[in-house]
């Protein structure tokens, strides 16, 4: 029997002076994980890291962070270091029960937390202060990761995602990313529906434990708002994507919605410090996304300079 190599950074290679491909070999998946890293070009003083992640492709798809957004732009002048992973497609950026025929091994919740901090803490000169945000999925995993290492985030940012993962509405969801588009079976991921897996990592069963945390969260309606209309950059007039965002994107978001308000709910209730932005229109997409980035940012950016 070898004996199990520990998690280390394997590689870097600078990108430009602002941005680091980060490779880590994770001990607890057996592979390696490439992450993006944008950082201060020269920084003397320690910065805090926001901790950013994709939604259901896990950054191995188009539909990321770098590729939908201004965010290499918009974090250019700002003294963070951005953590990115560009794996972790339909995982729930979670620690599966078992290993997945389709989806491989997964223990993202013991990467995220525990294997990968120090590692960025030692590669890049950190304040120790860290947040954490995450679109769709990632706005359901956000919350299990901070519930699990409360500790390690001041605070934490959900961007459209539906907190609950114990009902039959938010398994419905769970089963549409993991089951439908990755071809996976939930079941692997926390044991049979309705088991006590799920219920330990459903967020909005376990809210109490966000207290310390500062949460964030935000979503629209569903209604087609600003950037569901044939002149939006990411739509560029093609008729397919538009109707596709506003029927599909709209229906996602209106369950968004609807989990969000209940999770606000129960943090209020809960004495959990939040704050939550409900948009009167918009879909399931990156350009809202982008705009909550931004409208969110310099809170966060207090909770770690405080």
């Amino acid at each position: 029997m070898t004996a199990q190599l520990p998690s280390r950074i394997v590689g870097t290679t600078a990108v430009s002076p602002r941005e680091t491909l980060f490779e880590v070999y994770s001990a607890s998946m057996g592979r390696v994980i490439p992450l993006t890293v944008l950082h201060p070009e020269k920084s003397s003083a320690p910065t805090p890291v926001l901790y950013l992640l994709n939604g259901a492709g896990g950054g191995e798809d188009d539909a990321t962070w770098k590729a939908k957004t201004d965010y290499k732009a918009f974090f250019a002048d700002k003294n963070v270091t951005v953590v990115t992973p560009n794996s972790g497609a339909f995982s729930y950026y979670t620690d599966w029960q078992r290993d997945d025929p389709v989806l491989g091994r997964n223990k993202w919740q013991t990467f995220l937390t525990r294997e990968l901090p120090p590692l960025v803490d030692e590669a890049f000169s950190t304040s120790g202060a860290n947040a954490i945000a995450g679109i769709s999925m990632a706005g359901t995993s956000v919350f299990n990761l901070a519930i699990a290492a409360p500790e390690l985030y001041r605070s934490v940012a959900a961007f459209s995602g539906c907190a609950r993962t114990s009902d039959p509405l938010g398994q419905a969801y769970i089963r549409t990313v993991v089951g439908d588009r990755g071809r996976g079976d939930i079941t692997n991921m926390w044991g049979p529906l309705g088991g006590q897996g799920w219920k330990d990592n459903d967020p909005y069963l376990h809210a109490d434990k966000l207290k310390g945390v500062k949460v964030y969260m935000t979503t629209g309606t569903g209604l087609p708002g600003r950037f569901d209309v044939p002149g939006a950059r990411l739509i560029d007039g093609n008729p397919a994507t538009l109707i596709d965002q506003v029927l599909m994107g709209g229906a996602i978001e209106a369950v968004v919605d609807s989990c969000t308000q209940q999770m606000q709910q129960v943090l209020v209730a809960g004495g959990v410090d939040s704050t939550l932005t409900v948009r009167p229109t918009g879909t399931h997409s990156w350009e809202y996304w982008e705009r909550d980035l931004h409208n969110t940012w310099p809170s966060i950016a207090r909770d770690l300079q405080g």
